[in-house]
């Protein structure tokens, strides 16, 4: 089998250089609330910038205001199914999500901004959904993604925050850049 070129997953004790969160600073409940925030903080950053530069690259290799929510949505669709998987089978093999090959495929960029905000705001929910209904001890079960990456349930939470956190930032950024 051959194994996909996929940038590593963070570490369970990993702190972001860009946006500063640290995994391990960050409680569940204070994942679960980073979480419930990134509808509105997306929607806040996403409105600050001109609709007229919601689309088209600044740089080939930085994607789109579309692109990032288009993203963000994929992400919180995505963490739910693997926090599901987590708690209920034995050490999952997680799907990579393949952000790069969905934003040319899917073509987020043609997407309506607005729209996917929505759908954004009717996701999340399923997220923090799951996430309640892991007991103590399920934050501690395991999945993979690659056979050397385990992640406890606990991760996949906070990764999840921190992707919020940090694209929400990248939009904000995207936005400047195209001022």
């Amino acid at each position: 089998m051959r194994e996909a070129h996929l940038p590593p997953l963070a570490e369970e004790d990993h702190v972001c250089p860009s946006c500063d969160v640290s995994f391990l600073a960050l409680t569940v409940d204070d994942a679960r609330g980073l979480a419930a925030a990134v509808p509105a903080r997306t929607r806040e950053a996403v409105l600050a910038i001109d609709r007229s530069r919601w689309h088209g690259r600044p740089d080939p290799d930085v994607w789109s205001v579309a692109e990032y929510v288009c993203h963000l949505r994929d992400l919180a669709v995505a963490f739910t199914i693997r926090l599901h998987r987590t708690r209920t089978e034995d050490r999952p093999a997680l799907e990579p999500v393949y952000n790069d090959l969905r934003a040319r495929r899917f073509r987020y960029d043609h997407h309506d901004v607005e729209a996917v905000l929505d759908e954004l705001d009717l996701v999340t929910p399923g997220l923090l959904d799951e996430a309640a209904r892991y007991t103590e001890s399920d934050w501690d079960r395991v999945a993979t993604r690659l056979p050397h990456e385990q992640r406890t349930g606990r991760w996949l939470l906070r990764q999840a925050a921190h992707e919020g956190v940090h694209h929400v930032r990248d939009i904000a950024a995207v936005g400047a850049v195209r001022g």
